[in-house]
């Protein structure tokens, strides 16, 4: 069958985008990526993201937008005005989807809560993305990624491993682009209620539910059962001793996840003499003691080069992989070689780097998109069509 390369899996669906920042621009995004048109409504100064991270060639156009928003349409609206509120309501009723992530009682200030939304199209998808379900003591604050992070616990698993009690942050948005990816695929999910029902329905994914579930996934541990059969928290993930290992010109990452690959290990380290230690002889020994399987490895890892032990790893079936900087991983051979990079000429902003889809579908081609919109770049475009209509 032929890979379809015009139009897109979601090419006739069109979403109004009234989010911000990230959580809500990155579910968006993917959803955009997808062939949804998405026409991002921004005030008149736009999204806070476009002048927050940096650095950046123009005014209004940071990284992070540049990444976030590719192929989306930029309207300024201000909402309070009765004649861009009026625009809102015309793009509302054509819309399947309707996406924001401001506060309850301020989206119903502006008169754009579900209920009257839902009064302008009976069918719409309306996606609220929030900081805390509604119905709780913190429902009605604002979040944050930091906030989030803090609230979860996860500021807490860095002092786990090292013994410094500081809580820390993770250094990525992560609270963030989780909750957008809950918000893409509640939103997809709703697109197929829709076309089986016909009905559209209100839809709300909070940032610190969606991220307490990825945390807890694998941290519930042993307080999954009632009593509890052991400690909260992974064992294996906050272990110190779980680290890239020390190599003579780098650092790897090894990772013996089954008993063979522990013996295999422990052969090619010439360390055979450890799994016979009455302490380490089983495998349920060598779960119990797995940090001193660890220090063992850490203490001749030394011996070799990277790229040494990873000749040696692949062959002997290890999962292995060179500890690399940030700065590196545009080099990578493998990507390179899959096209995940790919250079483009954006018209205001010139030579730009940007990431494909990591998805691959054997019947579909993204097609090429538009790059990030300047501020409100399609305003006069959207309007002359609205008023056609």
């Amino acid at each position: 069958m032929p890979i379809e390369e015009a139009g897109a899996m979601l090419t006739g669906v069109r979403i109004v985008d009234l989010t911000s920042v990230v959580f809500g621009p990155y579910a968006t995004q993917i959803l955009a990526d997808y062939g949804a048109e998405v026409i991002k409504v921004e005030p008149k100064g736009g999204d806070a993201l476009r002048h927050s991270a940096k650095p950046a060639r123009t005014r209004g156009m940071s990284p992070s937008h540049m990444t976030l928003n590719r192929g989306k349409k930029s309207v300024i609206l201000d909402l309070k005005d009765a004649s861009d509120a009026d625009v809102m309501r015309k793009l509302i009723a054509e819309a399947d989807i309707f996406v924001h992530n401001i506060r309850g009682q301020a989206i119903a200030r502006l008169g754009f809560d579900y209920e009257a939304v839902k009064a302008i199209n009976s069918s719409i998808i309306y996606v609220h993305c929030v900081g805390f379900a509604s119905g709780g003591p913190y429902s009605n604050l604002q979040a944050y990624d930091d906030v989030i992070q803090t609230a979860t616990g996860a500021t807490s698993l860095a002092s786990r491993v090292d013994g410094d009690p500081r809580p820390r942050y993770l250094p990525t948005l992560i609270a963030d682009k989780v909750a957008g990816l809950n918000a893409a695929y509640a939103t997809m999910a709703a697109v197929i209620h829709k076309l089986r029902t016909g009905r559209g329905q209100f839809v709300e994914v909070p940032m610190f539910e969606a991220f307490a579930h990825f945390i807890l996934k694998e941290h519930l541990a042993g307080k999954t059962f009632d009593p509890p059969v052991g400690p909260k928290t992974y064992a294996r993930q906050v272990d110190p001793e779980r680290q890239p290992f020390p190599t003579s010109d780098g650092y790897i990452a090894i990772v013996p996840y089954t008993d063979d690959n522990w013996i295999a290990l422990f052969d090619a380290l010439g360390a055979m003499d450890v799994l016979e230690d009455e302490r380490c002889n089983t495998p349920g020994k060598r779960y119990l003691n797995i940090q001193m399987l660890y220090r063992v490895v850490t203490d001749r890892t030394p011996a070799k080069s990277t790229s040494e032990w990873m000749k040696l790893l692949k062959k002997a079936g290890i999962p292995c992989m060179p500890a690399r900087d940030i700065d590196d991983i545009m080099n990578d051979p493998h990507l390179a070689e899959t096209g995940f990079f790919q250079k483009r000429e954006h018209p205001t902003e010139g030579p730009m780097f940007e990431m494909s889809d990591a998805s691959r579908f054997s019947d579909w081609r993204r097609p090429a998109q538009d790059g990030a919109p300047t501020i409100g770049q399609h305003t006069e475009e959207v309007k002359r069509r609205l008023a056609d209509n």
